[in-house]
């Protein structure tokens, strides 16, 4: 089975910039109006902001599995791009929220080691 998560977007452009940023790197493919990103061996988040879409902006929440939180917070840092507080649950599990320019929460969990 393969999974694609639209994240609906207002500006493609400003959108895909952000992304790439976000994932470290340009889109893997683009399909027509369509940006996507290869997150797992048969997952893939797509930024999309055709008109049809534009009641879904900002709707989007998507939780990903980390092994490297403290990086991507620093790369996301440095590029100006703020995120609530990491918090960390009672298993040991550190998760931080961050949101689009549109409000669409992608947040990331890293599990504890060993």
């Amino acid at each position: 089975m393969d999974l694609y998560s639209v994240v609906c977007v207002r500006d493609r452009a400003a959108s895909q910039k952000w992304f790439e940023v976000f994932f470290g790197r340009p889109a893997d493919e683009i399909i027509g109006e369509e940006y996507l990103w290869q997150v797992g061996e048969n997952a893939w988040v797509v930024i999309d902001d055709r008109q049809v879409r534009s009641a879904r902006v900002g709707g989007t929440m998507i939780t990903f599995g980390v092994t490297d939180l403290d990086d991507i917070l620093a790369r996301l840092a440095a590029h100006g791009i703020e995120h609530e507080p990491v918090e960390t649950y009672g298993n040991g599990v550190r998760h931080v929220e961050v949101l689009d320019p549109d409000g669409n929460s992608l947040s990331l969990a890293e599990a504890p080691t060993g």
